[in-house]
């Protein structure tokens, strides 16, 4: 053989380990840990956690309202509190808390301001938004009796907003399994992740507007969903009349609204999911493979707390913004 093959072969090698370790060192770099904030706010998970009890007391579903902002956020340009921005004319911000399913919907956000200010007197600078957001998740869950898990910290916060985005990749209850299934699919979750994440509603409210046609009008055929158990349709219709207000409030879970437990899986064996696309997850058009999940989930709660936690890790390493990219931005609103 030539001695120029030899003198090309090893420069391929050499390029394709300097490749391998560049793309080592990235990973590295952009990679979450939970003692993140070790050396320079290592408090930061009680502060959240206390100003999150402080709100409980007058507010019991906040702390599904916590997590619902964290899954939001994270579904639209990764997990890089997008979602809290305002509308600002002079940063070309059009907010995400505008996208058809944020408006009206989506709450808690005073109570991250008020976090944001006790991290701020600590560790003034330091945590991030995004960070916050991750933190409060988990506070909620475990305070309501569900699982607590090693948050992975050193998100940075977006500059920019995308309500665009928000409008197209937010699951919507509404949707076919299909989609939503896609719409995980997109961010890389799983089937297991969409089913566990799933099992968020088994605490918290949800407006009227969400599922009366599932009531009155299911598919426009003038009739309620079959898949809906009569007694259950009897007491939401109690709850949301035919002409009533579309803002009152239904809890997710009929049995245990304020804790986090796995009911939630029993209510859709027994037909009564209270959204559309709760229910629609064990139907009889439902994937078989969904529905073993969620018989084992309903079996067993803490197989479902530890897949759950694992969904949770995998929904907060969408798309963090690291290192250098985006900011820690002072007041969660607006960018610094």
């Amino acid at each position: 053989m030539s001695s120029s093959y030899y003198y090309s072969f090893n420069f391929s090698v050499i390029i394709y380990i300097l490749l391998v370790v560049l793309s080592f060192f990235t990973k590295s770099n952009a990679q979450l840990n939970s003692n993140f904030y070790q050396n320079n706010c290592p408090n930061v998970s009680d502060i959240v956690r206390c100003v999150i009890q402080e709100a409980l007391q007058s507010d019991a579903r906040i702390g599904a309202s916590l997590l619902r902002l964290h899954f939001h956020d994270c579904f639209v340009n990764g997990c890089d509190a997008s979602i809290l921005l305002d509308n600002n004319a002079k940063t070309n911000i059009a907010s995400e808390k505008d996208a058809a399913p944020n408006a009206n919907s989506v709450r808690g956000f005073n109570v991250v301001d008020n976090i944001k200010v006790a991290v701020e007197n600590c560790c003034p600078g330091v945590v991030s938004c995004a960070d916050i957001l991750a933190i409060a998740a988990e506070s909620s869950v475990s305070l309501a009796g569900g699982p607590s898990w090693n948050v992975l910290l050193g998100r940075r916060d977006s500059r920019r907003a995308n309500q665009g985005g928000a409008n197209i990749s937010i699951p919507s209850p509404f949707e076919s399994i299909n989609k939503i299934t896609t719409k995980f699919s997109a961010v890389g979750l799983t089937i297991t992740d969409l089913v566990a994440l799933s099992g968020a509603h088994t605490f918290g409210r949800a407006q009227c507007r969400l599922f009366r046609e599932r009531l009155y009008n299911f598919n426009g055929t003038g009739k309620p969903d079959p898949t809906l158990n009569t007694n259950y349709l009897a007491k939401l219709m109690k709850i949301c009349p035919k002409k009533g207000s579309n803002t009152a409030l239904a809890n997710l879970d009929l049995t245990t609204p304020n804790k986090f437990d796995n009911n939630y899986f029993a209510n859709l064996q027994n037909k009564k999911g209270l959204l559309e696309s709760d229910q629609k997850l064990f139907s009889k058009n439902g994937a078989s493979e969904i529905t073993y999940i969620i018989k084992t989930f309903s079996r067993d709660q803490n197989v479902f707390f530890q897949s759950f936690v694992e969904s949770m890790i995998n929904m907060g390493n969408i798309s963090p913004l690291t290192g250098t990219n985006g900011e820690i931005r002072l007041d969660c609103k607006r960018v610094n």
